[in-house]
């Protein structure tokens, strides 16, 4: 397969899992954590205000007040209640009070067998009593017994359906039964409104068709259901409808409105049911948001009122008051309706569904930022954060990433605290993903960078001085140290009139086919090309690579060397090209290694007398005819495995005495 194929295919493929690890932590955060975060941000900011008006309202509605069936009053009269006490507490507003409505968070499901009269005279109370709305639930099984319940459903539909709705193929049939009244009841109820709430995130359901999961935590409200074609509304939805005159309902996926009237539901769309975020508001007293009377302290109001006795409550404070009655005794035997919400784990169920009626009669609901644009601020960010430690050194970078991060949790806050519920930790935690891929990536590329570099180096300086310069990278500067060295000079015989016959083009190429042929062969050797000059090579062994046999590595290389020229003599002569010739001078003495220059520029070399003497004994080759001459300091260390010839008392240029010098003929084996 093309090379440049397959690296599009592997860059294809490292971007989609790079996308599949950013939609997977994306999903797993916005599902598990943001909910989390989401009742915490509720909790701490949402409600925490200090100011009342519309946008900044602090605890619940005086309009909406709480009526409960709490342990004082259970004191009193031990549970269960028999149902005319319920009938006392509803004479008490209908006789002496003027409340706009009566909402019953409850559900009766079964008569007092022991007691009738009292179901009676409290059916006749419902049944006289126009402003009652009490609470009827849903189920999600089947009828046990088909005829009654088709009846029953025929009863009820009649009754309590919604019959002004129009609905865009939003809902589909999702509850197959209803939890029944006794008939006399059925046939009693003037008002009902569902009082079923689901726990979950904004993004699904967690407590569904008998399926839970660990967060059973309510946040929505559900404003209508449908059951067998049907639509029935919320208590706080039938609050709504029996406080303004509504002459339409259009339900579709997005909105619920209600024609005539300010109110419009955004909701969102979860297994065909139109949830809508509650809007939950400070607990007055660490328990209830809104103002809360103990029912029993309304049956003692009664009675004295009744005896022309001062009520224990004046029923005037309950005008023009939606009362909402409901049972919290915690310790109670089936009276603890407590509910997990994102404000209280343990929060009355009766204040729960007040907070629902209150946020549908005031319009006063939460915005929700759609997902979309929460997606993009997301993107934007990842963008902001990738580019930044791109182009950016790491205390740039790392300034950028936290001050971005800081910034965007200030936003979140005040977003909240202006009732704006934006995601918070799904974004924080792909920002986070983000530096961690993006440093990654950059330290992955700034290592094919110095690849590259170090790569590049090579071909102009030795693969050791190179890796040298590489690990002191911090500590380059101009110095060095003394060592000794072998320095071995070879030069072309004659090129320069060689040269003058052909173009610099040929020139070139019979040079570069040269120095590549002689470059391994230095290397193999333990030694390193310090420079080419012009058609010479100058290598040095012992430094920087550590030997102690350079001088005979130095005598058996610049041997190799003479071989391989040899041995090109008849491919050059097939090529029509000139048969080179070399000459090669080695010395072993004290040099000064290091860089040498300036601060801008500098070259690792090698300095001294050293150097020059093994330069001279190359040139000489031309005077005594001969191939390879090295210093009695290299004689020395190679005379046991070498062939050599002693040239005696020879003037070298720029010494004072005459010094012997040798020829290396053959080299017998190898060190």
């Amino acid at each position: 397969m093309n090379k440049k194929i397959l690296n599009t295919i592997k860059t294809v493929l490292f971007w989609l899992m790079l996308c599949a690890l950013f939609g997977l932590v994306y999903f797993l955060t916005y599902s598990l954590a943001e909910p989390k975060i989401y009742d915490f941000m509720t909790k701490n900011v949402l409600v925490q205000k200090l100011s009342v008006d519309k946008y900044k309202k602090v605890y619940g509605s005086d309009d909406v007040v709480l009526l409960v069936i709490d342990a004082k009053s259970v004191e009193k009269y031990r549970w269960p209640w028999k149902r005319e006490l319920y009938s006392t507490i509803l004479n008490y507003f209908e006789q002496y009070s003027n409340p706009k409505l009566i909402v019953h968070d409850f559900i009766l499901t079964s008569p007092d067998i022991d007691n009738p009269l009292s179901d009676a005279k409290y059916y006749d109370t419902v049944k006289k009593t126009d402003k009652l709305i009490t609470g009827f639930m849903p189920a999600l099984q089947n009828w046990d017994n088909k005829n009654y319940g088709k009846s029953y459903d025929e009863i009820f539909e009649k009754k309590f359906s919604v019959k002004n709705v129009s609905e865009s193929n939003v809902f589909y049939d999702i509850f197959q039964s209803l939890v029944p009244f006794p008939k006399d009841y059925l046939m009693s109820a003037n008002n009902v409104g569902h009082v079923i709430a689901f726990p979950g995130g904004f993004s699904k359901i967690t407590h569904i068709n008998n399926i839970q999961f660990f967060d059973e935590v309510l946040r929505n409200q559900l404003p209508f259901i449908r059951y067998k074609g049907a639509y029935y509304p919320s208590i706080g939805i039938k609050a709504f409808l029996m406080l303004n005159s509504v002459n339409k309902i259009v339900i579709d996926k997005n909105y619920i409105t209600f024609e005539g009237t300010d109110l419009k539901l955004k909701h969102n769309l979860i297994e065909s049911l139109p949830l809508v975020p509650v809007r939950f508001y400070k607990l007055r007293d660490g328990y209830y948001s809104h103002k809360m009377y103990s029912a029993i302290d309304i049956i003692e109001s009664y009675e004295n009122l009744r005896r022309n006795k001062p009520p224990i409550i004046n029923p005037s404070e309950f005008n023009d008051k939606i009362v909402v009655i409901g049972a919290n005794v915690p310790a109670g035997a089936g009276l603890n309706d407590n509910k997990n919400t994102s404000i209280r784990s343990e929060h009355p169920g009766v204040d729960f569904q007040a907070t629902v009626i209150d946020n549908i009669i005031h319009n006063d609901f939460l915005s929700v930022m759609p997902q979309w644009l929460n997606l993009l601020i997301t993107i934007l960010g990842i963008l902001i954060i990738y580019f930044s430690i791109r182009i950016s050194n790491l205390v740039k970078s790392i300034s950028s990433v936290l001050l971005l991060i800081f910034g965007y949790i200030l936003f979140t806050i005040a977003c909240f605290y202006y009732a704006t519920v934006i995601n918070v930790i799904t974004p924080i935690t792909m920002f986070i993903l983000t530096t961690l891929v993006a440093y990654t990536h950059k330290y992955v590329i700034e290592n094919k960078n110095k690849e590259k570099v170090k790569s590049a180096l090579g071909k102009y300086m030795s693969q050791d001085v190179m890796k040298n310069v590489v690990e002191n990278i911090d500590n380059l500067g101009l110095g060095g140290k003394k060592a000794v060295v072998t320095v071995l000079f070879a030069d072309i015989r004659g090129f320069t009139s060689m040269s003058e016959k052909m173009s610099a083009q040929q020139v070139s190429e019979i040079l570069n086919e040269y120095f590549s042929e002689m470059e391994p062969i230095i290397t193999g050797y333990k030694g390193i090309i310090n420079k080419f000059i012009g058609d010479a090579i100058m290598a040095v062994f012992g430094e920087p690579i550590q030997d102690k046999n350079h001088s005979q590595n130095a005598v058996m290389c610049g041997y190799a060397m003479l071989k391989r020229v040899k041995e090109l003599h008849k491919k050059w002569s097939k090529e029509g090209k000139p048969e080179l010739e070399i000459g090669i001078g080695i010395n072993t003495g004290e040099v000064f290694i290091g860089n040498i220059g300036s601060v801008n520029r500098m070259e690792y070399t090698v300095i001294g007398d050293t150097v020059n003497l093994a330069s001279r004994l190359e040139s000489y080759n031309k005077t005594y005819k001969t191939k390879m001459l090295i210093s009695a300091s290299v004689f020395k260390e190679v005379r046991g495995f070498a062939d050599i010839i002693k040239i005696p008392d020879v003037q070298i240029r720029g010494k004072a005495n005459k010094m012997d010098i040798y020829e290396v003929i053959k080299v017998k084996m190898d060190f």
